[in-house]
């Protein structure tokens, strides 16, 4: 487990959230125009990859509000926490 910064409420532990998966994923402009399997990537398909990861939050036990972390996945070590709507920050 890991304590996660919530831009509302505070460090709290990993267990009081969820996490949402990917964040910053661009919607398609014109959905039903796509093929099914176009839409079935878009749907399913994410990168999942080993290391910074910008991902999406909810502090579900806590506010219920939602949010962005960077976030390594090798090691679970959270690099920045960003509202929704805010801007990412720079990956160094």
């Amino acid at each position: 487990m890991f304590i996660i910064n919530c831009p509302y409420c505070g460090e709290r532990d990993q267990t009081e959230f969820s996490s949402g998966g990917e964040a910053h994923i661009v919607r398609p402009k014109q959905p039903t125009e796509l093929s099914d399997d176009e839409w079935a990537k878009f749907l399913f398909m994410r990168k999942n990859i080993k290391g910074i990861q910008f991902e999406r939050w909810n502090h579900s036990h806590g506010c219920r509000k939602w949010f962005n972390v960077v976030r390594d996945t090798s090691n679970d070590k959270i690099h920045a926490v960003y509202k929704m709507g805010e801007k990412p920050p720079v990956n160094k």
